[in-house]
């Protein structure tokens, strides 16, 4: 070997050296944000990777091959929908007054089933024991439906697995707008899974706008799925804010004006003995982790909390959505007892409902679909379990039943119950929509049994007529019993 093949192999090693020292310094230099809490954020340097902040120290994640940190969402997707960051929060002034006038819940004044409280959370209704009770499994989807997930749920949710009195087991969708498909939306109401709403632009700093700018999120992305997907308003009754930020009260008084019956935006920090839905008749029952926790009082209004996943070595981390725990190294067996072990802090204690909150990119990581199909197919073989949708949660809270009296419990029963959703097409409407955010001008996509509208539906304008502004919603409210149906029209 020459002095120059010499002295090129000891640059090059000496360039390797330099390399990996840079990337070391970069995980050691990365320093969590100090007042935002626990969470992921985008890498500075590159859209490939990602931290994830535990009290205070960045764990340094990849995104799965083909994916992307969006630093909007705060999870890894596809290219085409990913918003690169890091992106700077401005935060926007507070619209309303911080008044706490809830108070600590009184049980002997809070009876079901139009009120639901405990000083803690943890108590059971009717204070039944755990041992005569079942446990609900709420397996919920966050953000759009289209051909990169649909099969992946329907593999979950398309009947491989059933519940103790022979009904496929279903889930709840919070739908945001954009990227979502709205024929597939269509097909997954009609077959018994619930469909609630996220928002339609998904943004930033939501928590902290007016009354007007929640009802147009809110009631215009309800909108939308009435007309593109033909789902009724008196079936869409829950809702969860972006990043699960509540929106102080104001997002809880629209959803009490426009007769939603639940939201499930609020996280529980992590407790041993995990919390039971709630009415808002009271203070609610733990800390609020994102600061913007309603203060007032809403009667009759359900919060159904997302408990923080963690095991008892917090191996994975601690997390609302379950795939913002650090699990990718883990082989299906692997997630599987992690998830046993999660799973059991509900199943052996109070018998909560244990809420499996997931995004796409869950399913995009084979070891983390083959672990989950493992534990339902675990949890569909004990005799107690039962998968079932928010709504149907919250008919068994205020109604509870014993285990010997499930099997005639209608509101669990596929065979009594049907869709009000019509039947999906085959073939739908194909459409390339203009789209315009700010000065940018853009095509979206999306398909749905019903006639492509000339612009692609946004704020105040959810049927994209091409009339901005057209929207004007007249608030209707409704009974707050899960039982009842309700219809919240928009009048023009």
């Amino acid at each position: 070997m020459n002095k120059f093949h010499c002295k090129f192999i000891v640059f090059a090693l000496a360039i390797a050296s330099i390399s990996a020292q840079s990337k070391d310094k970069e995980k050691e230099e990365y320093e969590c944000p100090t007042n935002v809490g626990n969470g992921n954020f985008a890498d500075p340097v590159t859209c490939r990777r990602f931290y994830q902040c535990v009290d205070g120290y960045p764990y340094l994640n990849r995104c799965p091959s083909g994916l992307y940190f969006d630093d909007i969402q705060k999870f890894c997707t596809f290219k085409d929908e990913a918003r690169c960051g890091p992106i700077p929060i401005t935060a926007s002034p507070v619209t309303e007054a911080p008044i706490d006038n809830a108070q600590r819940c009184d049980p002997a004044e809070c009876e079901l089933p139009y009120c639901f409280c405990s000083k803690d959370g943890a108590n059971i209704p009717k204070d039944l024991s755990a041992e005569e009770i079942p446990q609900m499994i709420l397996l919920t989807f966050d953000g759009a439906v289209n051909h990169n997930n649909y099969d992946h749920y329907m593999k979950v949710l398309g009947g491989k697995y059933s519940n103790p009195n022979g009904c496929p087991i279903k889930g709840t969708f919070f739908i945001s707008h954009e990227y979502s498909n709205y024929l597939q939306i269509q097909n997954l109401s009609f077959t018994g899974n619930e469909i609630a709403v996220e928002t339609i632009s998904s943004q930033q700093g939501l928590q902290d706008k007016g009354y007007e700018e929640w009802v147009g999120e809110m009631i215009g992305m309800r909108e939308i799925l009435r007309h593109f997907a033909n789902v009724s308003n008196s079936e869409i009754n829950g809702m969860r804010a972006p990043f699960l930020k509540p929106g102080r009260n104001t997002q809880y008084k629209v959803i009490e004006d426009f007769g939603f019956i639940y939201d499930s935006s609020i996280v529980v920090p992590p407790n041993k003995i995990p919390s039971w839905p709630y009415t808002l008749d009271y203070k609610i029952p733990h800390e609020c982790k994102s600061g913007t926790c309603p203060t007032k009082t809403f009667p009759g209004v359900w919060e159904v909390p997302m408990n923080s996943h963690f095991v008892e070595s917090y191996e994975g981390g601690i997390c609302p959505y379950l795939d913002q725990c650090v699990l990718h190294n883990h082989d299906p067996d692997e997630v599987l007892e992690w998830l046993q072990e999660d799973f059991s802090r509900y199943y052996e204690q109070n018998k909560a409902p244990y809420m499996m909150a997931f995004h796409t990119n869950w399913f995009q990581i084979k070891e983390l679909e083959q672990g989950l199909h493992k534990f339902i197919s675990w949890a569909t073989s004990l005799p107690d379990v039962w998968f079932v949708t928010t709504t149907q949660a919250l008919q068994w809270i205020t109604d509870p039943k014993r285990n010997k009296e499930l099997t005639t419990f209608d509101a669990w029963d596929c065979r009594k119950q049907s869709s009000q959703t019509q039947r999906p097409c085959y073939i739908g409407n194909k459409c390339a929509l203009a789209y315009k955010s700010g000065n940018i001008t853009d095509t979206r996509y999306m398909e749905t049994c019903r006639d492509c509208p000339n612009k692609f539906p946004w704020l105040g304008d959810s049927e994209g007529t091409g009339i901005p502004g057209r929207d004007n919603y007249i608030y209707q409210s409704k009974d707050t019993s899960p039982t009842e149906d309700s219809e919240s029209e928009k009048r023009k």
